[in-house]
């Protein structure tokens, strides 16, 4: 998921918080996996915390134009 995306760049403040909790949800399964040994594809927690920090960065400017 990149900033470009629409997902991201049109998404309303509601939605962004909902997309990263959803995000945070994923990435504290596969913590669990890996905790277990369980884990298939490790570069996936990399790519949902970078995930997280666009939703994050996306959210901060609304707020910062909304003020």
């Amino acid at each position: 998921m990149k900033m470009s995306d629409s997902k991201i760049k049109d998404a309303t403040l509601f939605e962004l918080s909902a997309l990263s909790r959803e995000l945070r949800q994923e990435i504290f399964n596969l913590r669990l996996q890996q905790a277990s040994s369980q884990l298939e594809k490790p570069a996936r927690l990399r790519t949902l915390r970078k995930d997280v920090a666009r939703v994050e960065t996306r959210i901060s400017q609304l707020r910062k134009k909304a003020a």
